[in-house]
Formats: structure tokens, C-alpha cells, sequence
């Protein structure tokens, strides 16, 4: 499979191994590229859960999608919120006995464009970094790992790569992917909001631009590696996927492509078949990179 740089002309698998059976849970799935992925994924025949925060944007967002004769399941999931992840799980777990398919798309930003803004930093780990890893952590023992193989798909940003680190002990540390653990990625995120209470991240060497939306990715990168190489195998794959500069309310609809192209491009990689399938890779765009060279 050739992925290209043009949206609008990227190749889809040819092989059709999904059906109505395979079940794809998107979170923060009522607007934006959560809201493309969720109608492409329909439109393909999967089971969809669409999941959000706002109860009430997620139902009109299922309506607008059924109105479309797209069938779309709804269930509300607050990412950042324990018990709203337990009762999510406890709901997928009766309604369908497990997923195939997640998809982190869920994630806040307090940045406008081309500023920097850590006075909310503590909201932005919470829900970039901590939520999908609770989520993840309640959801492993649903995932089918079938023949198919079940599949996550962490939607990040480039802006989380080791470049964007000047503090050469955090770099080497994170560069370091046999011996990193869950707790120094913990210790890390932990620092960084210590450092933010005290004043002292720009000495520090933390990411200069959107720092804490770019820690909260450094974070879900890091820990997305440890999860490729601590579960990954030919039957449950991890990834993540930066769909790059995409007009939504995130950026202020600026950007240099619709959430509908950076959906298509994400699909394109969570539907590969098994075997042309990685595990464990960045992908920048369409380009799969390994995590240890970025």
C-alpha cells in the first residue's frame, strides 16, 4: 500500500475484511475529524459507536449522520471523567460483548493560533493523555483480537515528536523505548505541570509552542510505544496518527485540509488489512514513521 501527500486522490484497501460485525468506537466523535471518521466508517458498513462529552451535541450529531440513512450507535463518554469511562464499558460490553475498532479522537485545546497557553494545562493532560490511557486500560479486555486483528488508532500530533524537546535528559528518556515504562512517562507529565505551577517550563526545556496541548501528545506518543511493544502483535495493533494542520474549531478552522480529508487518511490506515498492517509506527500524514526516529 502507497499512501500519498493529495487527500483527495488517497488510495483506500482494496481488501474488504470489515462488516457490520466490526465494531469502531470513536471518542469525541460529534464534531471535527471525529464526526468525518465516524460518517466514513458508516458509509463503509462498519458498526459505529459515536461517542462525545456533550450529550446533547452527540445525539444531533447521530441524527444528522442517520439522516443521511447512516446507521450510527450512540453513547455518551467523558474521557476525562472516571466514572463516565466505567459506565461507557459496562455499556459496550452488554450492547455488543466488545469492539474491534478505537479510535482516540477526543482532545481539548485552550491554544489560539500561533499563541502558547499553560494557564489550563492540568484540563489538557487530563483529557489528551489520561484519557485515552484510562480508556484504553478499561477497554483491553474487550478488544476481539480476531484473525482481523483489533486495531487502535491514537489521533496525535507531530507537535508530541522528541524534536520539539530541548531538554536533552527528557529527549534521551523518551529516545530510550526498551526501558520506558508507564511511571516515567507519569513522572514526566508530572514535572511538567510542576514546573508550570512554579513558572519555570520555558527554562526547563518543555515544547515552546502550544506546550501543553504538544506535552499532553509527547505523552500519548510515548505511552501509544509502550503499548505497541508491551501488546502488539498480529492480532491488536497500535498506532497514532497526526492529520496535520486541519480546519476545525481547534485551529479556528484554519488549516490546509478538511476534517473530511484527514478522516479519509486516517481510515485509509485503520483499515488496512492485517498483514500490511504496522504496529507501533507515527503516522505523519500518510507516511508511517518508527516511534525511535521521530
Amino acid at each position: 500500500m502507497e499512501y500519498t501527500q493529495n487527500t483527495k486522490t488517497s488510495p483506500f484497501p482494496t481488501e474488504h475484511w470489515w462488516s457490520k460485525d466490526t465494531v469502531a468506537v470513536i471518542t469525541g466523535a460529534n464534531k471535527g475529524i471525529g464526526f468525518s471518521l465516524a460518517k466514513r466508517l458508516a458509509q463503509l458498513g462498519l458498526t459505529v459507536v459515536l461517542t462525545s462529552r456533550d450529550a446533547i451535541k452527540g445525539q444531533e450529531a447521530v441524527e444528522s449522520l442517520r439522516a443521511q440513512n447512516l446507521h450510527v450507535e450512540y453513547s455518551q463518554l467523558d474521557v476525562s471523567n472516571l466514572q463516565s469511562i466505567s459506565s461507557f464499558v459496562f455499556w459496550l460490553s452488554n450492547k455488543f460483548g466488545g469492539l474491534d475498532i478505537l479510535i482516540n479522537n477526543a482532545a481539548v485545546s485552550f491554544n489560539e493560533v500561533d499563541t502558547n497557553s499553560v494557564e489550563y494545562a492540568e484540563t489538557v493532560i487530563k483529557t489528551n493523555f489520561y484519557g485515552p490511557k484510562l480508556l484504553i486500560q478499561a477497554l483491553l479486555p474487550l478488544f476481539r483480537r480476531s484473525t482481523t486483528a483489533s486495531r487502535i488508532l491514537n489521533i496525535s500530533s507531530q507537535l508530541g515528536l522528541l524534536n520539539k524537546v530541548k531538554n536533552p535528559k527528557l529527549r534521551e528518556m523518551l529516545r530510550n523505548e526498551e526501558n520506558l515504562c508507564e511511571g516515567m512517562i507519569d513522572q514526566m507529565v508530572a514535572n511538567f505541570l510542576q514546573s508550570v505551577k512554579n513558572g519555570t517550563w520555558k527554562e526547563e526545556g518543555w515544547p515552546e509552542i502550544w506546550t501543553d496541548y504538544s506535552v499532553s501528545k509527547l505523552a500519548l506518543n510515548a505511552h501509544s510505544s509502550i503499548l505497541a511493544r508491551l501488546h502488539g502483535n498480529d492480532h491488536f495493533k497500535v498506532n497514532c496518527f497526526c492529520p496535520g494542520y486541519t480546519r476545525t474549531n481547534m485551529t479556528g478552522g484554519r488549516g490546509s485540509r478538511t476534517a473530511d480529508e484527514a478522516a479519509e487518511l486516517a481510515v485509509n490506515i485503520i483499515l488496512l488489512p492485517r498483514d500490511r498492517l504496522p504496529n507501533g509506527k507515527f503516522f505523519k500524514l500518510s507516511t508511517p514513521l518508527l516511534f525511535s526516529k521521530l
